[in-house]
């Protein structure tokens, strides 16, 4: 063979080595959930339509434990903390008091969060080739949660010339003692301990606080005072139905953690130094719930710092 073709079909196959040795445009992303919470969470996982169920779609997992998932490219879903679970003695069926997922396994199978629960939702390679995603507390509190983003440094060759913020969201503070009486849920009959913080929407059923009926528009459906308890708690959380503006974030080809039960002041600190630009901060600090001690806490709007 002639030299010089030798040299040029040796650098051909380099080259169609090194381009199928490259990484895909879009490729999986890594989804690390922590619990840093003094009891047992119990994470469940559901895909949203049109995309398949991922691999676990709920565990256990212990006070300081960590685990960390593949998720696959486009991947839409959400994922939430399941708390006070057990297995009933007799039907041997697992259940949860709040998050419950109705499936009678750890694992989900299918199956979503009985509100009232904290929910991170993601919409992976969305439109622009950007991750969408949020902590939404339309369908009541039970947890605290922080998603922190981190970017991979690249973006898919349609995303967006912004790559997105990659700023943190998630609502940091225990709202459970501050709920206000007419939205808690109590542990048990005898008990006055908050477990768990319903919405308007599902305490009332009211069209007004539901963002349905004659209020079904951004026009016509406005916070509510309950809305607002959860906003000003939690300012980059969604808290009813049209709260995009402040509360849904971009990143480009992501990973992601996501903590249960964060600290709030050791968090804050953190991140207050990734400058993310973004206007709302993670806690109010003019303004923080906080549980308060005394039995009757759950009817007042807790403790305030400022």
């Amino acid at each position: 063979m002639d030299r010089r073709l030798s040299t040029v079909a040796g650098s051909t196959v380099i080259l169609y080595l090194l381009f199928f040795s490259l990484p895909s445009e879009v490729s999986s992303a890594s989804f690390k959930i922590v619990n840093k919470c003094r009891r047992t969470v119990w994470p469940g996982l559901l895909s949203g339509a049109n995309t398949a169920q991922l691999a676990t779609t709920g565990f256990t997992l212990r006070s300081g434990e960590s685990r960390t998932i593949t998720i696959p490219q486009a991947w839409s879903g959400r994922i939430w903390g399941r708390a006070l679970c057990g297995k009933d003695p007799q039907t041997g069926q697992f259940s949860c008091l709040t998050g419950d997922c109705g499936s009678g396994k750890v694992e989900c199978a299918g199956g979503g969060a009985k509100p009232p629960a904290t929910l991170a939702e993601f919409t992976l390679n969305g439109a622009g080739g950007l991750d969408f995603y949020d902590v939404s507390l339309v369908d009541g509190y039970n947890l605290p949660m922080l998603v922190v983003a981190r970017g991979k440094g690249r973006r898919p060759a349609n995303a967006s010339s912004s790559g997105g913020s990659c700023s943190a969201t998630g609502c940091l503070v225990d709202l459970n003692g501050a709920c206000p009486s007419s939205l808690k849920v109590a542990r048990n009959n005898r008990s006055r301990e908050s477990v768990a913080c319903r919405s308007a929407c599902e305490a009332f059923g009211d069209p007004q606080y539901c963002c349905s009926g004659a209020y079904s528009t951004p026009d016509t459906c406005a916070p509510s005072p309950y809305s607002l308890f959860f906003k000003n708690a939690c300012p980059r959380s969604y808290s009813y139905a049209y709260d995009d503006k402040t509360s849904t974030y971009t990143c480009a080809s992501g990973d992601y953690i996501i903590i249960f039960c964060p600290l709030p002041y050791t968090s804050q600190k953190v991140l207050s130094a990734r400058n993310d630009g973004v206007p709302l901060p993670l806690v109010n600090k003019t303004t923080m719930y906080l549980p308060s001690k005394h039995p009757n806490a759950a009817s007042s709007p807790g403790s305030v710092l400022t």
